[in-house]
């Protein structure tokens, strides 16, 4: 049996937190598609067809999370996706679009507007993409090297 040490417990959970999201959330655009398509950009083409295929790609991301071999793509996957729907996240908030099962207030869509480069970072510092701010400081070694001199 293997003994994780912090760190990687951490990461562990991290990506664990990630695969729940996510999962959740691909599995609501695929069986509510609809209720995605008022807060799509009108830029955007074929606004169904893409909520349902960002399902796909949510659900795809998720399982590359769960392999080592992979897991460095889902998370640049998944951080370039958070970048991708920030536009959908900032139309929703500032045309103040009401979607059922969502809050309408300033409450909900500022923490939520603010927290999309955290789940950027979430999604490469989970899948060990990132070490900051939790990697070796100035003048400690590597995790398993001797420090620098």
């Amino acid at each position: 049996m293997t003994v994780l040490t912090g760190a990687l417990r951490g990461r562990l959970l991290s990506r664990l937190g990630l695969v729940a999201l996510y999962g959740i959330v691909g599995i609501v655009h695929l069986v509510a598609a609809d209720k995605f398509l008022p807060i799509m950009p009108d830029w955007v083409p074929w606004p169904r067809q893409v909520v349902i295929l960002t399902g796909c790609y949510e659900l795809a991301c998720v399982a590359g999370l769960l392999f080592e071999r992979t897991r460095k793509v889902a998370g640049y996957a998944l951080a370039a996706y958070a970048i991708c729907v920030f536009p959908a996240n900032i139309k929703h908030a500032v045309e103040g679009i009401s979607v059922p099962g969502l809050p309408e207030s300033w409450w909900y869509h500022g923490p939520r507007l603010a927290l999309q480069p955290v789940i950027v970072w979430w999604a490469l510092h989970a899948t060990h993409i990132v070490d900051w701010p939790f990697g070796p400081r100035r003048g400690q070694g590597i995790e398993g090297t001797a420090p620098r001199p």
